[in-house]
This record gives structure tokens, C-alpha cells and sequence, in this order.
């Protein structure tokens, strides 16, 4: 039996600088600073890296070294898949992503449904902590990691940088427009109120879908609503329908499908409803094709508003609450860069609460006469 033969050595940053005959310095501009070499000098030394087989600098080692990822993780308390499904947050993400892009960062998204383990792991410089359930242990474990940090859509914390909306007053101007057009019975397509459980180790062993139940807000759920988000707009839709009646569902995912469900339902148990209050704008697409399904005509038979003010909203002609969604983003990238920095920026609040605004179009009009409660 012919012995092995030896695995060949792998080739280092020295073999490569041998092979072109020139510095270490110089391979390793390559590679880290490629505005540094000509583009031909940088193609000889790649195309020799190649040939010997070097694979590049070690990310880790270099990591290491300079004591920076260059990364900066974004922890989402709910599977990715709603992220990317859900068209205001993929405004968002996007604003985001070219703020810290546009200073040589990139961005983890790390998908941590209650459990404060990814946060915990890590290789970031920082984290942004979107949309958690206040009784999450995900908050904890992200202000005891002591790295930069930002809180979007949360409520404030001593100490924290925050950034978000006006969820309250655009809820109420939705409630307002909604109540001066004569509708008495409104009913409301809540975004999740909160885990049925919360605290990370109980939620994070049951199933999303399984732990937050659709249908009928009781006060006693309503009571325990730990979502922010969804809490504020609530409580505006509350304040801006004072003296109606208001019909609350919980929709368990932000999808169409459950918009339309729940709408459904909604409508199925009380027909005197008017007029429908959606916390986003999927929601009221869903609720829309839930209305055709019903034969009810939008806005004769039933007045429709939704929250976010996506693209699409527009096309539709969906009334709705608009929320700066891109500048949030570039906020959110700003205010994290300043921390990073150390160098403060002077514009910058600790809680930076971005304005929202009614934006009226073809989905709402006056209670016919002799509909709902107040007839």
C-alpha cells in the first residue's frame, strides 16, 4: 500500500506576496483596502491567491485583531418570514441596511421569538431591538450586553436610545375621522397584543401561531397587552372613539389572510359595524376582500382605514395612517453610528418619536342613515 502523501500546507498571505514579489502590506491591501492598488497590481495578486489556494483573509482573526465585527444585529421577537412579508418593515430594514451600509456595516438579523440566546451569542458592535413583548426577556439581554444600542417601536428605558412613532396620536386621528363621518359601531383588527405567555423560556416553548390566539379581544387579554405597537394604537383608536362602541379582534400574524378572517368574524357577529379601524395596511386588504366576500361596498357599506401608508395603499385607495417609515430607518442608523463613534449627535434624543398623519382617500364616507346602533 503506497504511503499517503502529506497534505499540502495551506498557503499563507507571505506565499502570495513571494509569488507577485511584492510586500505583505500590499496583499493585504488587496484585500482590505483595494482603493490603495492599481486595479491590475490587485488583479496579479488575487489571481495568485487563487492559484495557491489562499482563501482570504480569516474574518475572525481579523475580527479579533481589531476588536470590531463590523456588524450590528438586529434582534426581531418573531420569525424572519413576517419581517420580509410585512411591507413596512421591509421599508424599514431597507432604510436601515443603507444607513449602516453607507459606513461600512452590515447588518444581522437575528430572529429571537422570546429566547435571549442569539442575543446573547453574538459577534455584533451593536443592536437594534424591534418590536418585543414587554415581558420578553430579550430587552434584559440586550442592555446587558453594554454595546451601543438603539430600541425601535418600545417603550423608553432609563438610559436607552429610542426611536419610533406617534402610534397613539395617528390611531386617534384615525378614531376622529372615523367618529365625524357618524360611525358608532367601529369595529378594530388589532396587530398581536402580546404572547399568551410572557417571558422568553414559557414562550419560546410553544409555537408562535400556537401561543397567540385570533378572535374577540376580552378586557382581560386587552389587559395584558405587551406590545407596544399594538398598545398605542389601541389607546389612541380609544381616545379618538370616546362615547362609541368599538369591537377589538386580534389577528395572530400581520397577513392578509388573517386580516380577511378576522374580518369575517367581525362582521358575522356584529353586522351593525360601520365602518373598521386595521392597525396596518395589510390587515386592511384583508379586510377589504373580506367586505367583497360579504357583498358590503367600500366605503358605502363600510368604511375602511388602515396604518402605515405602504406603496400600494395609495393604488387602493386605502384612508390610512402614514408612518415615515424610511426615516425611521435612517434615524434608527444615525442614532446607532453616534453611539459608535462617541461622538454624540446633537439632534439626537433619547426618545425620538417621529410625527404621524391621517391621510384621507376613497375607503371612508358617512354613516348611511338608519345603519348601526345609533339609527
Amino acid at each position: 500500500m503506497p504511503p499517503a502523501k502529506a497534505a499540502r500546507p495551506r498557503a499563507t498571505l507571505r506565499d502570495v506576496a513571494r509569488a507577485v514579489g511584492v510586500s505583505v502590506a500590499t496583499v493585504s491591501n488587496a484585500y482590505n483596502r483595494p482603493d490603495q492598488l492599481s486595479a491590475e497590481l490587485r488583479g496579479k495578486v488575487l489571481a495568485a491567491a487563487r492559484d495557491l489556494g489562499y482563501p482570504g483573509p480569516d474574518p475572525l482573526a481579523r475580527s479579533l485583531r481589531r476588536g470590531k465585527t463590523g456588524v450590528i444585529g438586529l434582534v426581531y421577537d418573531a420569525p424572519l418570514e413576517y419581517a420580509f412579508a410585512d411591507p413596512a418593515a421591509a421599508l424599514f430594514l431597507g432604510s436601515l441596511s443603507r444607513s449602516l451600509r453607507a459606513e461600512g456595516l452590515n447588518l444581522l438579523l437575528l430572529s429571537a421569538p422570546g429566547d435571549p440566546a442569539p442575543v446573547r451569542s453574538a459577534s455584533v458592535d451593536g443592536l437594534i431591538l424591534y418590536c418585543a413583548s414587554e415581558g420578553s426577556d430579550l430587552l434584559g439581554a440586550v442592555l446587558e450586553r453594554g454595546l451601543p444600542t438603539v430600541l425601535v417601536d418600545q417603550r423608553a428605558q432609563p438610559g436607552a436610545v429610542r426611536v419610533g412613532i406617534d402610534d397613539a396620536g395617528g390611531a386617534r386621528a384615525a378614531a376622529e375621522h372615523l367618529a365625524a363621518l357618524g360611525h358608532r359601531d367601529i369595529g378594530v383588527l388589532c396587530l398581536e397584543l402580546g404572547p399568551q405567555k410572557p417571558g422568553g423560556s414559557e414562550a419560546s416553548a410553544v409555537r408562535k401561531e400556537e401561543a397567540t390566539p385570533s378572535g374577540p379581544v376580552s378586557p382581560a387579554r386587552e389587559a395584558q397587552v405587551t406590545y407596544h405597537t399594538t398598545a398605542e394604537r389601541l389607546r389612541g383608536y380609544r381616545a379618538g372613539a370616546a362615547g362609541l362602541t368599538l369591537w377589538p379582534y386580534e389577528c395572530a400574524q400581520n397577513t392578509a389572510a388573517d386580516g380577511e378572517a378576522q374580518a369575517l368574524a367581525l362582521l358575522g357577529a356584529h353586522p351593525e359595524v360601520t365602518a373598521l379601524l386595521c392597525m396596518s395596511d395589510v390587515l386592511a386588504q384583508g379586510a377589504a376582500q373580506a367586505a367583497q366576500v360579504l357583498g358590503r361596498r367600500i366605503p358605502e357599506d363600510l368604511s375602511l382605514v388602515g396604518y402605515d401608508d405602504v406603496p400600494l395603499s395609495a393604488a387602493l385607495g386605502l384612508t390610512t395612517v402614514w408612518q415615515p417609515t424610511a426615516e425611521k430607518g435612517r434615524r434608527v442608523g444615525e442614532a446607532l453610528l453616534a453611539q459608535l463613534s462617541g461622538t454624540p449627535n446633537p439632534e439626537q434624543r433619547e426618545s425620538d418619536l417621529l410625527p404621524t398623519r391621517l391621510v384621507v382617500r376613497g375607503s371612508t364616507a358617512g354613516r348611511k342613515t338608519g345603519e348601526g346602533s345609533g339609527r
